[in-house]
């Protein structure tokens, strides 16, 4: 027997209004039954684990063991302006000049995560 991948979780101070921002970045729902104010929420992820918020008394303090790597359907350069005006943080730029590299973004409470390069990036890079 094998196990499988139920969910990626992620510990927060506020699950729903985390949750409202990563169901924005992924352009997935909350789960139907997640209000204001619950404790747990999650993103549903087709076909896949869903990404699940858990609200925790104990603040972030240093860098995520852990984190997620994006890959736009769009370019990496508009996916990160995107990411930004809904909240996310700019942590460190991995970007180079011929199309290679990541970006390093934070969401509103500062978890980590990578916008690789995009498939449109990487479908021009290809021809």
């Amino acid at each position: 027997m094998v196990s499988v991948l139920q969910n990626v979780a992620i510990d927060c101070a506020n699950a729903y209004e985390l949750a409202r921002f990563w169901s924005q970045v992924f352009d997935r729902p909350l789960h139907p039954e997640d209000k204001p104010g619950d404790a747990e929420t999650e993103v549903m992820l087709p076909g896949g684990p869903a990404i699940f918020f858990n609200q925790v008394p104990e603040s972030k303090i240093v860098k995520n063991r852990l984190h997620l790597c994006l890959r736009p359907k769009t370019t990496r350069e508009e996916e990160v302006e995107r990411l930004l005006s809904l909240g996310a943080t700019l942590v460190h730029d991995r970007r180079r000049a011929d199309g290679t590299g990541w970006a390093v973004l934070a969401d509103p409470e500062g978890n980590e995560f990578c916008v690789l390069s995009g498939d449109a990036d990487r479908a021009a890079a290809a021809s």
